[in-house]
């Protein structure tokens, strides 16, 4: 059999779809896997390192507002079906993940009488996943959506990256000890407080500016702040109890480590938070759908975080806020959530029933 998985763009569209990728290859270790994607989408490092095919087509942004992108955008699009048809034709099953690559992969799919799966990682859906509903009975979701194409669709969670799923099972014993060597693992003190700061893989200049002047506020009276800047960004000069990467490759030992999670609300961010973490502080991205603030619904529905505007997250907001911040991961459980354990066993199950007709 032949399987596509269209997902491109960013970690929150690719890594769900490698972490289902690999269960399906482990299932079926004879079957062609194939991945959708444009040139400058992050699965051009994931996907090959992942030892999956990955195959090309044009990137489509479909424009927000009226400019001359509404002129070109037919055209690009029509140029990327065509291309996804080529790559598509004669596949048994499509996948995908809403982004670039998705909305041509559906309608790719549609035209070719191939049945397709959807999944929507956000808790707002996007344009792709939006039409993609609307051509295929098999939809699955993250969350429930309240209303428009999504909102009968099947709840499965999202799929954990394989550390993240490694580190929830070993630390279901004993969640304490897992902490405490989570943080000595990085190398920080096992008692006292620790904030992890992170705002995506390129970072962001403004949040990490914020974090940088309020330093002292951080590391007074023996905090701790493991602060990952982004591949954009340059180091901040190190300090005591203060460590600063460029990107953060054991992301389950951090999100294990820290006490206070400051960070994007991303729909992966929140769901491996939720898995792991212990208490956040949302700052959603400003720009685009919008779906950053609705993606923490969950994990702040169970006291286990808050959401603040990007314009009100400043050197005062932290000084002001910080002591209370700790107070509240203190009372918040020890344990992570098993939430999503599951999710990619239910997709796997879900694209062998649309392949089939029959559910495990």
């Amino acid at each position: 059999m032949k399987i596509i998985f269209a997902g491109g763009g960013t970690a929150g569209h690719v890594e769900p779809a490698l972490a289902i990728a690999r269960l399906w290859r482990e299932r079926n270790p004879e079957e062609s896997i194939i991945f959708l994607g444009t040139a400058k989408g992050l699965e051009n490092e994931l996907v090959p390192a992942a030892n999956f095919d990955l195959k090309l087509i044009p990137k489509v942004v479909m424009p927000r507002k009226i400019s001359l992108s509404v002129i070109s955008a037919p055209f690009a699009f029509s140029k990327a079906l065509l291309s996804a048809r080529k790559i598509i034709k004669g596949a048994d099953l499509l996948i995908g993940f809403g982004g670039y690559v998705s909305a041509p992969a559906y309608l790719a799919a549609k035209s070719l009488g191939i049945p397709f799966v959807v999944h929507e990682a956000n808790a707002k859906p996007g344009f792709a996943n939006r039409l993609g509903a609307r051509l295929t009975p098999n939809v699955a979701v993250a969350q429930a959506v309240p209303g428009g194409s999504l909102s009968s669709a099947l709840i499965t969670g999202i799929p954990l990256r394989s550390d993240v799923a490694k580190a929830l099972t070993n630390s279901a014993g004993d969640w304490a000890k897992a902490r405490a060597n989570a943080k000595s693992t990085l190398g920080f003190s096992p008692t006292a407080p620790l904030v992890f700061a992170f705002f995506g893989s390129q970072g962001s200049v403004a949040l990490n500016s914020v974090i940088e002047k309020s330093l002292p506020s951080l590391l007074a009276n023996g905090g701790q702040l493991l602060h990952a800047v982004g591949k954009l960004n340059p180091l901040p000069k190190a300090q005591e109890r203060y460590k600063s990467s460029t990107y953060i490759e054991d992301m389950a030992t951090a999100y294990l480590a820290a006490d206070l999670i400051i960070s994007r609300s991303g729909a992966i961010s929140c769901s491996e938070i939720n898995a792991l973490g212990r208490y956040s502080l949302f700052i959603p991205l400003p720009i685009g759908n919008g779906e950053q603030r609705f993606n923490a619904n969950h994990v702040i529905s169970q006291g286990r975080g808050e959401v603040i505007d990007q314009a009100l997250f400043s050197q005062s907001w932290i000084d002001s806020n910080l002591r209370r911040l700790l107070a509240k991961s203190a009372d918040s459980p020890l344990a992570g959530s098993n939430t999503d354990q599951d999710a990619s066993e239910k997709i796997v199950n879900f694209m062998e029933y649309a392949l089939t007709g029959k559910r495990d």
